[in-house]
């Protein structure tokens, strides 16, 4: 079986593997998302689908406490403080 277009996102830019002390706000989250569907060159779905895709999957949009990782997270933090570059 092969995985979904917000599986491949969940998989790919986010983990459980580092500590967090912060939750993902719903806005970061897209971003996110948005980043990863830049580097795969896909067209990102309106948020709603993300969110209940994500509640199918066991993660809260609400309460993520998840952490971002690979190179979306680096593409949305640069993209969220262009001061940093």
């Amino acid at each position: 079986m092969t995985a979904t277009h917000f599986e491949r996102f969940v998989s790919e830019a986010l983990t459980a593997e580092r500590e967090t002390d912060c939750q993902l706000t719903p806005d970061e989250l897209y971003g996110l998302y948005t980043s990863w569907c830049l580097i795969n060159k896909t067209q990102p779905q309106p948020p709603a689908a993300l969110w209940a895709s994500l509640k199918d999957q066991g993660i809260a949009p609400d309460s993520c406490e998840l952490a971002m990782t690979g190179p979306a997270a680096a593409d949305y933090i640069l993209a969220s403080a262009p001061s940093l570059i």
